[in-house]
């Protein structure tokens, strides 16, 4: 298993990055939308915590910079249904506090809130993760604030965009380098919608 990654940030692209290692190697791996806000300007040196998931059709690695993050993408995974893209649709879409919390205390609307899930699929995540998160949420991950990305997301779902759509133009907001600011975020993924229509 490929537990961690270090190396310069050469990329940023989506929900994917690319670190270069000392050895010569480059690895993209794809990361949840707080990661990618908190991540240096691209040359920098980054480590990230890594999950490698193999399936028929390839590995892929996940990356998060905290581990309460990276285990609950796991824990994710565990449940029947639930593959890597839907893991961390959640863990992006409700940030790793969030998520742990709307877990904990069987939040299926906010559940419903991420794409790609439904009723079903969120009364079955509750359900089964309910009770399997009591040794997350002690550390600095629950305590932490909404990062402003994830503040930027809310604020376009509440102007009416789709979460989709939300998320994908603050990220292309952020992995062009257009600010920290929530109100920065907001401005350039609206130009981006608007542009698109």
């Amino acid at each position: 298993m490929i537990a961690a990654i270090k190396g310069k940030l050469g990329a940023k692209s989506g929900d994917r990055v690319v670190i270069a290692t000392a050895g010569g190697v480059s690895y993209e791996v794809a990361v949840p939308l707080g990661v990618l806000e908190r991540l240096p300007n691209t040359g920098n040196e980054v480590e990230l915590n890594t999950a490698l998931v193999v399936r028929d059709d390839g590995w892929s690695l996940y990356g998060f910079d905290e581990l309460d993050e990276r285990t609950l993408f796991e824990r994710l995974l565990g449940v029947n249904g639930v593959g890597p893209r839907l893991a961390l649709a959640i863990v992006s879409t409700l940030g790793g506090a969030r998520a742990v919390k709307v877990l904990k205390e069987g939040d299926v609307a906010a559940l419903c809130t991420v794409p790609g899930v439904g009723k079903k699929t969120a009364d079955r995540i509750s359900l089964e993760l309910k009770d399997k998160l009591r040794d997350l949420g002690t550390s600095e991950l629950t305590g932490a604030a909404e990062v402003p990305a994830e503040q930027a997301v809310q604020a376009l779902i509440n102007l009416g965009y789709s979460t989709v759509d939300a998320e994908k133009a603050v990220r292309q907001v952020l992995s062009d380098g257009g600010g920290d600011e929530p109100a920065n975020l907001i401005r350039g993924a609206l130009k981006l919608m608007v542009k698109r229509k």
